[in-house]
């Protein structure tokens, strides 16, 4: 999965997407994106770093995140099984239609809240976890009806926290999406060969260590690091699908199988090797 400060999109024709386990453990994915995001996971404890809020939960956590409000994944790093279902909503999602349906008015509230952030207790977690888990098995109509009453049911929750004293600005200005993104195609299309900051950095007219500051601002990972992120997950990709190991490392741009090798171990825990013996399709 490519990493991205980008618009997630529903499915075309709909209001909310439903996604069922995206394992992202290995991938540091922070991120935003304009649509609201209701996460649940469970089966593991994890750090939950949602806009300047940091902390550690046990075992399991549901929150609600604002439009645009960068966060971290919540499986980052976490090696045991768990699972998680995300439920993005379109950032114009009922769109005032309190105004007009007033039976609205509770889930206008919560997405009013979601600026700030909310987690929810234990209580709440064990009430809803059923209805949230089944919501794939549902058609599309009926996923909506459902979604609507367990926004109504989270409103009414008396064991919700505000993540924030404030709503959280996106430090993400227009022109740093524009940036971003330029940065990411580069990458994206030069990953496999080797990449020198000064030519990204003239691509985004700021000298290299501009670029290397405003780099780690906006990913808190270097460029470097990034990269070889960005290179490990298309490995592998390569190496489920069979390739060779030795041919996987100079495709994704390494220039060393020995490099290649402590790399894709830092990241994934794994030699390449025996990843690919463990995952291969």
């Amino acid at each position: 999965m490519k990493s991205k400060l980008e618009e997630i999109g529903p499915p075309v024709g709909s209001s909310f997407s439903v996604l069922v386990n995206p394992k992202m453990s290995e991938l540091f994915f922070w991120h935003f994106h304009p649509e609201y995001e209701l996460v649940f996971f469970i089966g593991a404890d994890s750090n939950r770093h949602v806009g300047t809020h940091l902390s550690k939960f046990k075992h399991s956590d549901l929150v609600l995140i604002g439009s645009n409000i960068p966060h971290l994944n919540f499986d980052y790093g976490v090696k045991s099984d768990y699972e998680k279902i995300v439920i993005h909503l379109r950032p114009d999602f009922l769109n005032s239609a309190s105004e007009f349906t007033p039976e609205f008015k509770n889930i206008e509230a919560l997405l009013e809240l979601s600026k700030y952030g909310v987690a929810f207790g234990e209580t709440t977690k064990s009430n809803i976890k059923d209805a949230i888990f089944n919501l794939p098995k549902l058609s599309k109509f009926d996923q909506f009806l459902e979604l609507l009453r367990i926004l109504n049911d989270l409103m009414d929750a008396n064991d919700k926290e505000l993540l924030h004293d404030q709503p959280v600005k996106n430090q993400y200005t227009h022109k740093d999406r524009q940036r971003i993104r330029i940065i990411y195609e580069y990458i994206d299309n030069n990953y496999n060969k080797k990449i020198e900051i000064n030519d990204i950095a003239e691509i985004v007219n700021l000298s290299n260590p501009a670029f290397c500051r405003y780099f780690k601002k906006m990913t808190l990972l270097t460029f470097v690091q990034f990269v070889n992120h960005y290179r490990i997950d298309k490995a592998k990709k390569l190496l489920i699908n069979g390739n060779n190991v030795t041919a996987v490392c100079y495709d994704c741009g390494f220039e060393s199988l020995s490099y290649f090798n402590r790399v894709f171990k830092r990241i994934t825990g794994h030699n390449p090797q025996l990843f690919k013996k463990k995952h291969m399709l």
